[in-house]
């Protein structure tokens, strides 16, 4: 007897998305990869700004770049469909306010207010469909000092503090090396809308949710925000080192460097024995992690001496059978050629109707009853008004 799949965990959930960039995006991806029916309204012609943010460019099956779709739009919009409409056109408005009225969640990136104009802000649109799921994603808030601004990944992770933490000890701030605040905000919107879903199919009541760049930046302090409210401490830049735990960061080997993160007095009693000095782990200056925190640059010093001398790999490979952790330190295409990914199931491969391979890391979570699926690779501008306005719209 063959078993029937079950239906995607949000099958039947239509979301109107009127987002662009990155936070927005990645948020109606992950609900895309989940089985919504995830429609993306694109400026004619150019779209989402994003397409044009290259090169790497897509090429096509005959190995020709193909302008306006670079990897970074390829990144967070698969599994969508595209429509085209221009804003300045009260047609184009219109029709916008019916696939609204037919959708269980919007989710939109103006500046607060920006919508008022067309019709299409949380006011107007819960007036016609008060089960709505609206979602607005902006820099700083709908409310606060900061509303009125336009918000920016890179403005987020300085005004939230990120950058005060990141970087080498007396060096100067960073940024993290992706948008962490939008992807982070993309996460934090999911989860809210998901939250929001489940209220309105409980009880018919939408509801808006506001969710800022910055607001996110700050609740990803974590620790580094309760060491400041509970103790007073103001973090600073530790390069590799943590803040809180020794020793936990980069190491120096024979070949390159590695990772050592020991996060407890007995891997740190593991990781003497293996390195053949358990006196090491007796002394009172590193026989627990409060005294090793307050011996630090001793330990690190004794740890670095120790590794000093091993090629990384087998190293690592001793470590992690002995419990400690462990790892090396990849480039972008070391973690794509690490046996890791093919095992997982990390990387997808779409090929398009013109014979382009379109590449795309696939959703992480693994889901045993409704996994998400991989059902259309990122669209061209506008290329499915057609099928949308039938299924949508009945038209």
């Amino acid at each position: 007897m063959t078993e029937t799949a079950a239906p995607a965990a949000l099958a039947g959930i239509r979301v109107l998305d009127l987002s662009r960039v990155l936070a927005g995006p990645w948020s109606t991806q992950i609900l895309a990869d989940l089985g919504a029916d995830v429609v993306k309204v694109e400026v004619p012609g150019r779209g989402d700004d994003t397409r044009a943010w290259g090169p790497p460019f897509l090429k096509d099956g005959h190995g020709e770049d193909e302008i306006g779709t670079s990897a970074y739009y390829l990144a967070a919009n698969r599994n969508k469909r595209s429509i085209a409409v221009d804003f300045t056109d009260p047609e184009g408005v219109a029709l916008l306010r019916r696939l609204a009225a037919e959708a269980d969640i919007v989710v939109e990136n103006f500046k607060v207010g920006g919508l008022v104009k067309y019709g299409l802000d949380w006011d107007s649109l819960r007036a016609v469909k008060p089960s709505l799921v609206y979602c607005s994603i902006t820099g700083f808030g709908q409310t606060g000092p900061y509303a009125s601004r336009g918000g920016y990944d890179f403005v987020a992770q300085g005004m939230g503090g990120f950058m005060a933490i990141t970087g080498e000890e007396g060096g100067q701030p960073l940024r993290a090396g992706v948008a962490m605040a939008d992807v982070t905000t993309g996460l934090y919107a999911t989860i809210s809308i998901l939250a929001a879903l489940r209220h309105a199919e409980r009880t018919g009541e939408g509801q808006q949710i506001d969710i800022s760049l910055l607001d996110t930046q700050i609740a990803c302090l974590a620790n580094q925000a309760m060491n400041w409210l509970v103790g007073g401490i103001d973090p600073g830049r530790l390069g590799n080192r943590h803040p809180t735990v020794v020793p936990y960061k980069t190491f120096d080997v024979a070949d390159g460097t590695i990772i050592i993160a020991i996060g407890n007095d007995g891997q740190f009693r593991a990781f003497c024995k293996l390195m053949g000095v358990p006196h090491v782990a007796d002394d009172p200056r590193f026989i627990t992690a409060s005294a090793r925190l307050i011996n630090r640059d001793a330990i690190e010093a004794e740890v670095q001496r120790l590794v000093a001398g091993e090629p990384g790999l087998p190293l690592i490979e001793r470590l992690a059978a002995a419990g400690v952790p462990a790892g090396p330190v990849n480039s972008i295409s070391q973690v794509f050629a690490d046996p890791f990914v093919t095992a997982r199931g990390t990387v997808h491969r779409f090929e398009r109707a013109d014979g382009a391979r379109i590449p795309s890391v696939a959703y992480p979570g693994k889901l045993s009853a409704t996994p998400a699926t991989m059902r259309r690779p990122p669209p061209r501008v506008g290329e499915d008004r057609a099928s949308i306005l039938a299924d949508w719209l009945k038209e």
